[in-house]
């Protein structure tokens, strides 16, 4: 297996108010989201060191199609048709098959219960290198990755057969169940858990470094977001909350004390 495949190489703001967006997340976060650019107004989030996402502006049409204020990522595979065919065959959903843009070749699919992400193949960049938009340690890039299931043992075995990643570890939490930590090689990059309900269906939630945590919350409300659990600290020592951006997105953010 490549290092490309189960790769996170991008994280993807669908928002229905820009302008808000780029105000929120430069006072949370310190990004730099640069003005759109083409047809779809798409533009780039930029931390201090690279770029790590993009901003995707939604019309009132996509809207009128289901579309909502979300944030998406990207899992780098070698073959995006096989890829797209495996979600398939495991019970997934294709929301748009797989189409090429300059930057490379993707698709948009949903696991089988229904949570929403990319697959792609990029083109590497002039001079190569691998994208790092996500990162455990560095602040304004993701740092970890949490999926609510329905059913967490099915869920486990749809990432870890069609991405090769691996269950690392578990965590008890009660009432809730076991937190499953997931990991591609030796890299942490999220977990997963059950509890998803019809009114909260099946989603991944993603958490963004920041400087500091209370700094944070501070802009999440100074800056129209709101915090809706947290500030806790979780093993390793760091503190996060969870939090949803003018829009309505729901976001993770986290800091060392």
């Amino acid at each position: 297996m490549s290092g490309l495949q189960g790769s996170l190489i991008w994280y993807e703001l669908m928002t229905t108010d820009a302008d808000k967006a780029r105000a929120f997340y430069k006072a949370v976060v310190g990004w730099e989201i640069g003005p759109g650019q083409g047809d779809q107004g798409y533009a780039m989030i930029s931390a201090p060191d690279s770029a790590i996402g993009g901003l995707l502006p939604l019309t009132q049409d996509m809207c009128d199609h289901g579309a909502k204020p979300t944030w998406l990522m990207y899992v780098g595979v070698d073959d995006v048709d096989k890829t797209v065919d495996a979600v398939k065959a495991a019970g997934g959903h294709v929301s748009m098959p797989p189409w090429d843009i300059p930057q490379g070749r993707i698709a948009m699919v949903a696991d089988p219960q229904g949570a929403p992400l990319y697959v792609m193949k990029p083109i590497p960049p002039e001079g190569g290198g691998e994208s790092r938009s996500f990162s455990p340690t560095l602040v304004g890039h993701c740092t970890w990755n949490e999926l609510r299931a329905a059913d967490l043992d099915a869920a486990l075995d749809f990432y870890t057969a069609t991405f090769g990643w691996a269950v690392t570890g578990s965590m008890p939490m009660g009432p809730m169940g076991d937190y499953k930590f997931l990991g591609k090689g030796d890299l942490p990059i999220g977990a997963a858990m059950g509890g998803a309900t019809a009114e909260q269906p099946p989603y991944w939630l993603h958490y963004f470094r920041v400087a500091n945590i209370d700094d944070a919350i501070a802009a999440v409300n100074a800056n129209g977001g709101q915090i809706l659990n947290g500030p806790h600290e979780v093993p390793g020592g760091d503190r996060v909350v969870i939090a949803r951006d003018p829009a309505g997105a729901g976001v993770g953010f986290v800091a060392r004390p």
